[in-house]
C-alpha cells in the first residue's frame, strides 16, 4: 500500500533509546523513591498550613457584589419596581420565568399580578438582570437553596420580593457597572422617577453618537474650567 504525501511523520519516537527528546535519567530518578519523598515532604509542609476550608453548614460563605446567586425582585417603598415588561422572560434561555401584567394608576402603570420563576430551571446566568429595564430582578447573594418537592421549586413573589436596602450592595454593584460608560456624562439620581434608576432626562439626544456624546463632554468641561 502506497503510502500518503499529506501525512506528517513522527519525528521522535519514545521507545527509542537515542530519540532527541527523551530525557536521560540517572539512578536516583530511576528509582522514583527521591520524587516520592518530595511529594511526601511537601503533603506534610501543606498538613500544618492555616486551614482555609469552610465547616458548612456551620460557618456560610459571604459572597461578593458580583456574585450571581438566585435571582430575586426588587422590593421598593412597599411594592415591586416590575413593570411587566416581559423581558426577562423572553431573555430567560430554560424559559424558567412566568409572569401576567395587569395596569395599575400608579405611574408605572403597570404590575405583574403573579411573577414565578422555576428555581429547578434557573442556570442563573443573569440576562434576566442584564435585560431588565427598571433593574426590578437582580441576582442575589443566596446560593443556598433546597426543595423537598417540585412544587416548593415554583417562586412566587412572596418568595421572590426582597427590600431594595437588602440589596443594596448589588443594586450598588450594578450602578457602577452599568453606568460605567454613561456615568461620564449623567449621574442618574433616583429621586427623578419612583421605579428606575435611569433617569428620563430631558435633554437625552438619541441620534448622538459615542464620538458626538464625547465632544460635547469635552466642550462642557472646557467651558465650567474657564468659568470657575
Amino acid at each position: 500500500m502506497a503510502q500518503l504525501d499529506n501525512l506528517e511523520k513522527p519525528r521522535n519516537n519514545s521507545i527509542k533509546k537515542d530519540a532527541a527528546s527523551e530525557r536521560k535519567l540517572n539512578f536516583l530518578e530511576k528509582l522514583y523513591f527521591p520524587e516520592i519523598l518530595k511529594a511526601l515532604a511537601y503533603t506534610f509542609k501543606q498538613m500544618f498550613k492555616p486551614r482555609v476550608t469552610m465547616e458548612y453548614p456551620e460557618e456560610k460563605w459571604d459572597p461578593p457584589a458580583i456574585f450571581r446567586g438566585r435571582p430575586v425582585l426588587v422590593e421598593d417603598n412597599g411594592q415591586e419596581r416590575c413593570v411587566a415588561c416581559g423581558l426577562c422572560a423572553r431573555a430567560c434561555p430554560p424559559l424558567a420565568i412566568s409572569m401576567q401584567a395587569s395596569e395599575t394608576e400608579d405611574p408605572k402603570e403597570r404590575y405583574p399580578t403573579f411573577f414565578e420563576i422555576n428555581m429547578l430551571r434557573c442556570i442563573y446566568c443573569g440576562l434576566c438582570e442584564e435585560v431588565c429595564p427598571e433593574e426590578a430582578i437582580v441576582m442575589s447573594k443566596d446560593y443556598d437553596i433546597t426543595f423537598k418537592s417540585r412544587e416548593e421549586a415554583i417562586y412566587d413573589k412572596s418568595k421572590l420580593m426582597i427590600p431594595k436596602e437588602e440589596l443594596k450592595e448589588r443594586l450598588d454593584y450594578l450602578k457602577e457597572y452599568r453606568n460605567r460608560q454613561f456615568g461620564q456624562f449623567w449621574n442618574f439620581p433616583e429621586e427623578n422617577n419612583i421605579h428606575a434608576v435611569r433617569p428620563r432626562d430631558e435633554n437625552w439626544d438619541t441620534g448622538l453618537s459615542l464620538v458626538d456624546m464625547l465632544e460635547e463632554k469635552n466642550a462642557e468641561d472646557t467651558k465650567s474650567k474657564s468659568t470657575n
